[in-house]
């Protein structure tokens, strides 16, 4: 796969598995509003943790309403660039600044009124643990608790939800899970999907800490993170990690102090 606005990633054992992302952006508005589109592949290997696949494709929004406090935030250009280069150490936002021709995407503020995420049941699946929705909750809340300027409301009703999570037995194609977010003009980002295999493609079952480490990974391009060449990260291609590392925290952190949209002159 290869990246941009979307997600995936898969545990077994002490190891990781392999993700890639890919983004095609379309400029033109199209009648009815598309989302971007990241399906994770996965399997596991003996002796490791899956293989997790992503691709991504994102796409330009039917004009949709925007918080105030996104249309308040003031791109200045000279700014962003500033302090992006004081900023980035410890990072790796530029690699997603290179994936998405030199723009980033990510929510608006949203702790007075938090993202209400509803997920749902996998209540028939083979597979199925009533422990899996707390593992995703938990994935949400380790992001958000970096302080960054989004907070999630867990939610019975889909609803009410601007995110929905669900469950299928396993993909046609060798994924693991897939992330869809749609985004407006300005590159805020305004609602998302997330589906979750309970087994990979070659069948075999995930467990809560495979689940726990996918959903962590699809949280991240959930929230505007693209992936990184280092193996230590989370976010990486080919994850072989469980937790977020310092660089993961570093880049979210960092994109949440900056306004969304593309960092190029006349852009």
């Amino acid at each position: 796969m290869k990246r941009t606005d979307l997600i995936p990633v898969v545990i077994l054992l002490p190891l990781l598995g392999f993700v890639a992302a890919q983004v095609t952006e379309t400029t033109h508005p199209a009648p009815e509003p598309r989302v971007s589109a990241v399906p994770v592949e996965a399997h596991a290997e003996a002796g490791r943790l899956g293989i997790a696949r992503h691709m991504a494709e994102a796409a330009h929004l039917a004009p949709a309403p925007t918080p105030a406090a996104a249309t308040d935030a003031t791109h200045d250009l000279g700014d962003v660039r500033q302090r992006l280069a004081v900023g980035s150490a410890g990072t790796y936002i530029n690699e997603i600044l290179v994936e998405r021709d030199s723009a980033l995407a990510r929510w608006p503020d949203r702790t007075s009124q938090p993202v209400k995420v509803w997920i749902g049941s996998g209540t028939g699946i083979k597979g199925w643990s009533d422990t899996f929705p707390a593992r995703v909750r938990d994935a949400f809340e380790e992001w958000s608790d970096l302080g960054i300027p989004v907070r999630f409301e867990f939610v019975t009703d889909s609803l009410d939800a601007d995110v929905h999570v669900v469950w299928i037995d396993h993909f046609d194609t060798p994924i693991s899970g897939k992330t869809l977010w749609a985004r407006d003009r300005s590159w805020w980002i305004v609602n998302a999907n997330i589906t979750l295999a309970l087994h990979h493609n070659a069948g075999e079952a995930l467990d809560d800490s495979s689940v726990k480490a996918i959903a962590l990974h699809e949280v991240g391009h959930l929230l505007g993170l693209d992936h990184t060449s280092d193996t230590t990260d989370i976010m990486t291609a080919r994850v072989r990690v469980r937790d977020l590392s310092n660089a993961d925290r570093a880049t979210m952190k960092l994109l949440y102090s900056l306004p969304p949209g593309s960092i190029r002159q006349g852009k």
